[in-house]
């Protein structure tokens, strides 16, 4: 479904993300499983990525050109927080982290509220942090 990006009712809102990781497959996996939970739908397939679309919002993920590692702690993009539709997704989601190998649930001994609010905290297997925040 396209959508009018001259739209001004999405004014200031996030149009896409583009991630890039030095490890493509496993991370299509855990990035096609965690935005298809969130709503999006697959948009574009190609040999170097993929990305996923959500209203009038994308998110790309392709194949990194070097093989520097990713590092939130480093210059840069930190982290990417997603609204949940709910605690229970919040919930739900962490329990699939604790199942999944490719992953896991960060800052456990103080989850569900390491951020001082309701959201889970786990990172992608190239190592980008990812937050899935509860609604109040």
């Amino acid at each position: 479904m396209g959508y009018d990006h001259a739209d001004t009712e999405h004014a200031g809102a996030l149009h896409h993300v583009e991630l890039c990781t030095s490890d493509l497959a496993s991370s299509l996996d855990f990035w096609e499983w965690f935005l298809t939970e969130l709503g999006y739908e697959q948009k574009d397939d190609w040999d170097g990525g993929r990305s996923w679309d959500r209203g009038p919002t994308y998110v790309v993920l392709k194949a990194a050109t070097d093989d520097r590692p990713f590092d939130r702690r480093a210059a840069g993009l930190n982290h990417l927080a997603f609204h949940a539709k709910s605690r229970q997704q919040v919930d739900e989601l962490t329990e699939t982290v604790r199942e999944r190998d490719d992953t896991s649930v960060l800052y456990e001994e103080q989850h569900p509220y390491a951020g001082g609010y309701y959201a889970l905290y786990c990172e992608s297997p190239a190592g980008m942090k990812v937050e899935l925040v509860g609604p109040a």
